[in-house]
This record gives C-alpha cells, structure tokens and sequence, in this order.
C-alpha cells in the first residue's frame, strides 16, 4: 500500500470516529466522559475502524479535538454539541444521506440554481461537492438537476451555509432535451 494510501485510510479512520462521537452525543443529548468512551467504542469495533489496544485512548483524544475545534463543549464532566458541531454533523449526514425514492416518479425535476459570490468559494465548493454526493445531476456549473422533493434538505443548506439568498430552488414540469438525465436516474420515458 502507497504512502498516500495510508495517509487517505488514517484521514477516513479519524473522521469517522469524529463523525461517531458527535453522532453518539447528538443522540444522547449529553454524555459524561465516562460514557463517550464505550459507545463510541462499541460502534468503532464493529466496524472494524479501531485498533484493540489503546480505544480509550484514541477516543479521549478525539473528543478533545472536537472541543478544540469548537464542535463540543465540556463542562462538568460532560460533552455536549455545540450549535457548530450540530451544522456540521448535518452536512456528514447529508454527504451519507439517501433520498427516499418514491415509488413512482412525478414527472417533475427539482432545479437548485444558485450564485455564491467569490468570497464564499469555500462554501460555493462544499455545496457542490455535497450535492454530487448525494446523487444530484450537475446540468450547468451552479445548476443542479434533481427528480424527487428535496426542498427540506435544501432548506437545511441554506439555513446552516447562511446562503438562503443565493440558492433558489425550482421544480419544473420540464427541461428541455431531458433524456440524458430519465437515464442518468433511471426514470422511465
């Protein structure tokens, strides 16, 4: 295995106990430190993502990033999510998420067009790289092409990036030329 290879495998292991850990407080609402460590071990060992010697370890020291990073707080003995830590649990969640297909499809495509200023590139780059995650057509550089209701999620973005002015969302009867994309999604003609 290459060193890069290495490196990307130790970045995944590290954010997915972060991702853990804030799940697991998330969840609970709070958790003493004494409680952090097994739950988040216990969900870490069956995925295979810990090694067995030194779990604890390993936990404390990244729930103590997390504080660091502002994503917690600790305070008595517990930890807690911070209002940070929350928006950015959503935007893993919404990278892991699966959009609930109806049954049937409505024949109606949902359109997220949106004009994020250079000075957000930061932002502008994470929206578009969570949208190509989450299964969204890219149709033009800022006009993303979806068949089924998303108007929630999309809600959450706006609210939790502060572009609730950039974005629009549409739904459309129809685009023109729609073939590619009925068999980019699988749609029926």
């Amino acid at each position: 295995m290459g060193k890069l290879e290495e490196q990307n495998r130790k970045r995944a292991r590290k954010e997915n106990l972060q991702r853990i850990i804030l799940r697991s407080i998330a969840t609970a609402g709070i958790l003493s430190v004494g409680l952090v460590a097994p739950n988040v071990i216990g969900a870490m060992s069956k995925l295979g993502l810990l090694p067995k010697l030194r779990q604890n370890e390993y936990t404390t020291s990244s729930a103590v990033k997390l504080v660091k990073r502002g994503l917690l707080k600790f305070k008595d003995g517990y930890y807690q999510l911070t209002k940070e830590g929350e928006k950015i649990l959503r935007r893993w969640e919404l990278a892991d998420y699966n959009f609930k297909k109806p049954k049937k499809w409505d024949g109606k495509w949902r359109m997220i067009i949106f004009d994020i200023p250079e000075k957000k590139r930061r932002v502008r780059k994470q929206i578009s790289t969570l949208f190509s995650q989450a299964g969204f057509y890219r149709l033009q550089d800022s006009v993303w092409v979806y068949p089924y209701d998303c108007e929630d999620i999309i809600g959450l973005l706006k609210t939790d990036f502060g572009v609730g002015k950039e974005i629009l969302y549409v739904i459309a009867n129809e685009i023109e030329n729609d073939k590619h994309l009925r068999h980019e999604f699988g749609l029926n003609s």
